[in-house]
């Protein structure tokens, strides 16, 4: 039997219906796998870029935390510096200290002949020469000629040998030194400084462990004495 006009039209519509649903229901299929495959991408890349600022940041704090360290070692560094610039300050004013009161032994008569006695005989036994030189200051010249005439037999009679001694009148010493004497042998290869200012410059470079210990107390982190 003959299908008529009107129902090839409905089965037309019929099928043209579900075609339609059928690729209405494929397109939500397609979009929501699309949708998910985004979200799955989306999320890939969130992650990735979130651990690159995390790298990012970790390094930048690293490198802050680098800084700190540095500019903190630069800190000690310099307080350090700090400290023993003030403690040489110390020192050194400690010893003008004592080379003033040095000079103003220089300046007793009683003390400083006592004194001068002392080192030109000290300057014999040092040298143990027959012939020597003494060089002074030149407002001295006096106490050290008083000062080897007292000390020539004294020295004669311990040594069992004579000695000729020339006091130089031509070459002084420096007019600003605190006082002493400097002794020479004959030919002036050798000298023996028995100035104050060398005496005290000898006697700090000796004590200067004990001088530090008494003003900024033992070093903890020091091993060894010398």
């Amino acid at each position: 039997m003959a299908l008529s006009d009107a129902d090839v039209q409905k089965q037309i519509k019929h099928m043209m219906a579900f075609i339609e649903q059928e690729a209405s229901e494929k397109a939500e299929e397609i979009d929501a796998k699309a949708e998910e495959e985004f979200n799955i991408e989306k999320g890939r890349l969130v992650q990735t870029q979130r651990l690159k600022i995390m790298e990012y940041y970790e390094k930048k704090e690293k490198q802050i935390e680098q800084q700190k360290k540095i500019q903190m070692s630069n800190l000690m560094n310099q307080a350090r510096l700090k400290v023993l610039k003030a403690r040489d300050d110390m020192i050194s004013d400690l010893l003008n200290e004592a080379r003033q009161m040095l000079a103003n032994i220089a300046r007793d008569p009683a003390r400083y002949q006592t004194l001068l006695e002392g080192l030109v005989l000290q300057g014999f036994y040092q040298l143990l020469e027959p012939k020597v030189t003494i060089r002074c200051r030149q407002q001295d010249l006096d106490m050290v000629q008083a000062a080897i005439q007292k000390n020539i037999p004294i020295y004669q009679l311990a040594v069992m040998n004579s000695i000729n001694v020339h006091l130089d009148q031509n070459n002084f010493l420096p007019a600003d030194i605190s006082g002493g004497i400097e002794i020479y042998n004959a030919n002036g290869k050798i000298k023996v400084s028995n100035t104050l200012d060398s005496r005290l410059a000898l006697m700090a470079q000796q004590m200067m462990p004990e001088i530090r210990v008494t003003l900024f107390g033992a070093n903890q982190n020091r091993k060894f004495l010398d």
